[in-house]
């Protein structure tokens, strides 16, 4: 099923919300930031605008993903997977190591900062 994300003038809660729950709340997109990148990603032929409504007088845009760009996005989470899989099987063969000291002194166990 394609993912729709709508864009309000002056309103894009659905996206801008799900990033941030999604990474549990260490990221969050700004309107602005998000306009910029569904124009970009739209230019590069990886979404489309679904469909266009007027609500209440005010634009809103539903955007889809693209062939392309579900092709894309599929590449790139197995890409990403694979890196996590590396990374978790190089921390399971790690063996402990001394403390390392972080951010403000504070120590860190198995030497990741």
């Amino acid at each position: 099923m394609p993912h729709h994300y709508r864009q309000e003038a002056g309103t894009t809660l659905s996206p801008i919300l799900e990033v941030s729950e999604l990474s549990q709340g260490r990221l969050s997109l700004r309107p602005g930031t998000l306009y910029g990148s569904l124009e970009r990603l739209a230019d590069d032929g990886l979404v489309t605008v679904d469909r266009t409504e007027i609500v209440d007088g005010r634009p809103r845009k539903y955007y889809r993903l693209t062939d392309q760009g579900t092709e894309l996005l599929r590449a790139e989470t197995e890409r990403m997977r694979r890196a996590v899989e590396a990374a978790t099987t190089r921390l399971a063969d790690e063996r402990p190591s001394r403390p390392v000291t972080g951010p403000c002194g504070a120590q860190l166990a198995g030497g990741v900062a």
